[in-house]
């Protein structure tokens, strides 16, 4: 059976957030220290910030960078991370049990991302924290009066308000793991209170509402959480690790995004029925592929699997551009990351490849693509699950298909990942009447095999590929090898 993609660039879902495309950044393992910042290496700048990464994470072109957890940040004073380094404590870390130094701090987080070229994201402590702390680190960081934070930022050295935009309102407050975990009404409490004494300090602030966590809580605490937080909170998180060791079960996961998206949508509509408020978006601020180690280092090697994964998370949240504008992989040096390093050198995994590709070349406007594709039965695998107990089958098709134009329709990106482990894929790609030029351009991510990943002896097993492509008309066919993202980039007469 041959598979059809149709396209109608009439047919328009939404526009892209870039803010999608965002990272994460947390201390934990090596992500910070021997990752994006290492004093006194030689491959580091007078900074400390690592050179090697630091040009690898300006590729990414990231929008927006989150910042400090993540579990940590349930336990961080953010007080202990400013100010001279030698004089900063180093305190016993609860949340993954070893000793923070605090030589990386607000100040260095907030420089790290100028040099990247990315926001920062912030947030705060509403676990052993408090409303007030939390108020105080925006005064600190955007603060303009003559006040005792913003004075305390320029003591520091920042005569400039740092001018941080988003803030999240704690991290995973309903999991069990958290420190001072809460329930749906205690956390909603205090959340509030955070955030009103927040936004007087500045009104201008995003502030990210935590969300349900599906292997923890139930729906009803996003109904709790928004009802409570209605007015203040511009978004509420989505966290969603996937993955499984089962090839064909791994990368049908983004499906469960999906459910997660549409449960979230759901709760938000019946939430905020009765409320004059503008509706609340959803920020799925940590997402990635997760399911091998587990601990206090999580340095997980992807694959060529993965990487579809990945791709699959990103036609995931651009088919829903209306509803999710704020993203971000987690994390992005060595922890679950697309990035890894040592003491000589680093390398890039199989999963930044996608995320520079979408990042780079997918463009604003969403269309809705029509796909006819040949399907296979699997079990689709929720957050950090990995039995598969009472997982019932579901059809999952072979290609997953995001589609992007631009106002005007002069140019067209299909994104199109075939999961099929060994089987290239034969297409019909109909663009409805659509003029294209004859010529056009096909990115693709492969490998020789689905278990294909790349190391320190071998970084370019798997990489990006640009390839001319011939004899495009208004109705062509490509094949679409097995295991591999491709994108094809078209423009019109």
């Amino acid at each position: 059976m041959m598979a059809r993609i149709k396209i109608d660039t009439d047919r328009r879902i939404g526009t892209i957030n870039p803010n999608i495309y965002g990272g994460f950044i947390e201390h934990l393992g090596r992500c910070i220290y021997g990752g994006i910042y290492e004093e006194n290496s030689p491959l580091s700048d007078e900074r400390g910030f690592r050179k090697d990464v630091l040009e690898a994470m300006k590729s990414l072109r990231l929008p927006n960078l989150r910042y400090p957890g993540g579990n940590f940040v349930s336990g961080y004073h953010w007080l202990d991370g400013v100010g001279p380094k030698d004089k900063r404590p180093r305190r016993k870390e609860l949340a993954w049990g070893v000793i923070e130094s605090n030589r990386f701090g607000t100040d260095e987080f907030i420089e790290y991302c100028r040099a990247v070229g990315t926001e920062p994201f912030l947030c705060v402590n509403l676990g052993t924290g408090t409303p007030e702390e939390a108020a105080a680190w925006v005064e600190y960081c955007n603060g303009t009066d003559d006040s005792y934070y913003a004075n305390l930022r320029r003591a520091n050295g920042h005569p400039e308000p740092h001018d941080v935009r988003f803030w999240g309102l704690g991290n995973e407050m309903g999991g069990f793991w958290q420190i001072c975990a809460k329930n749906a009404e205690d956390y909603a409490k205090t959340a509030v209170e955070a955030a009103k004494m927040m936004r007087w300090v500045d009104p201008s602030i995003k502030l990210i509402a935590v969300g349900a966590l599906s292997y923890a809580n139930p729906p009803s605490w996003n109904l709790e959480v928004l009802e409570k937080l209605a007015g203040y909170a511009d978004y509420i998180a989505l966290h969603i690790y996937v993955g499984n060791s089962d090839y064909y079960n791994n990368v049908a996961a983004p499906l469960v995004a999906q459910k997660q998206i549409d449960l979230f949508n759901a709760t938000i509509t019946v939430a905020l029925t009765d409320k004059k408020v503008p509706r609340t978006e959803i920020a799925m601020d940590e997402w990635n592929v997760w399911y091998r180690t587990f601990g206090s280092e999580l340095e997980e090697r992807y694959n060529i699997a993965d990487a579809l994964v990945v791709a699959g998370f990103l036609n995931v949240m651009h088919r829903n551009c209306a509803t999710v504008t704020l993203a971000n992989l987690a994390q992005m040096v060595n922890v679950l990351a697309p990035i890894v390093t040592n003491g000589r050198g680093m390398f890039l995994q199989t999963i930044y490849h996608p995320l520079k590709l979408y990042r780079d070349h997918c463009l604003d406007v969403v269309l809705d693509a029509f796909i006819d594709s040949p399907t296979y039965q699997s079990k689709i695998f929720g957050e950090l699950t990995s039995t598969g107990e009472g997982t019932p089958l579901e059809t999952v098709p072979y290609l997953d298909v995001s589609a992007t134009t631009v106002e005007n329709a002069a140019r067209l990106v299909l994104a199109v990942i075939n999961r099929h482990k060994d089987k290239a894929m034969k297409t019909e790609i109909d663009l409805s009447g659509y003029p294209p030029n004859s010529n056009g351009v096909v990115y693709e991510i492969n490998g020789v095999a689905a278990e294909a990943e790349n190391s320190f002896d071998e970084p370019d097993k798997v990489k990006t590929v640009e390839k001319p492509l011939r004899g495009v008309s208004s109705k062509f066919t490509y094949s679409f090898p097995a295991h591999s993202v491709t994108l094809i980039e078209l423009t019109r007469i």
